[in-house]
């Protein structure tokens, strides 16, 4: 099936909360603690779709919104050269089709047509996607340990990423 990807808007707000619950029940560690709070996936994706700082890419198979990443733009001042990459998310049930590897893709050509040089990331060091980004280029900048509570509890670290576009 062909993989459409895109800007998302408001009309993305439930799927994108449904990927976001889906992904934090699997285990996936973005920022939210399993069970999502009612309402706490739609008011984190009605605001990250509103903000202007952000692009929110969505990757459709068909009419079926199936994965997202955030291309956030809104640095500081001192460095308008840079974005960072956040919530890199496909449904648990259409994985390992490509769907994250396109997405990244798209954000990191964006990126250099909105003249950024330099992305960041961080992942988790267990459960992570730090071998897609390796397979990209990213370069493993370090590790920090016990940085988050996983979604069903216990500490994880984080693994910081580096991209020169």
């Amino acid at each position: 099936m062909t993989l459409d990807i895109r800007p998302l808007d408001a009309a993305a707000v439930p799927r994108l909360a449904e990927i976001l619950e889906r992904t934090v029940a699997a285990g996936g560690s973005v920022h939210f603690m399993d069970p999502v709070p009612p309402g706490g996936a739609e008011a984190y994706w009605s605001g990250a779709v509103a903000d202007p700082g952000r692009l929110v890419l969505g990757g459709f198979e068909g009419d079926v919104l199936q994965g997202t990443v955030t291309l956030y733009l809104d640095t500081p001042p001192n460095q308008p050269f840079r974005g960072e990459i956040w919530k890199l998310m496909v449904h648990p049930d259409a994985r390992s089709r490509g769907i994250a590897r396109a997405l990244m893709l798209e954000a990191q050509r964006i990126a250099a047509e909105r003249g950024r040089t330099l992305l960041n990331l961080d992942t988790a060091t267990e459960g992570g996607a730090s071998e897609l980004y390796e397979s990209l280029g990213w370069v493993r900048a370090g590790v920090i340990p016990d940085y988050a509570l996983k979604p069903q509890g216990g500490l994880v670290g984080t693994a910081i990423y580096y991209l020169r576009l």
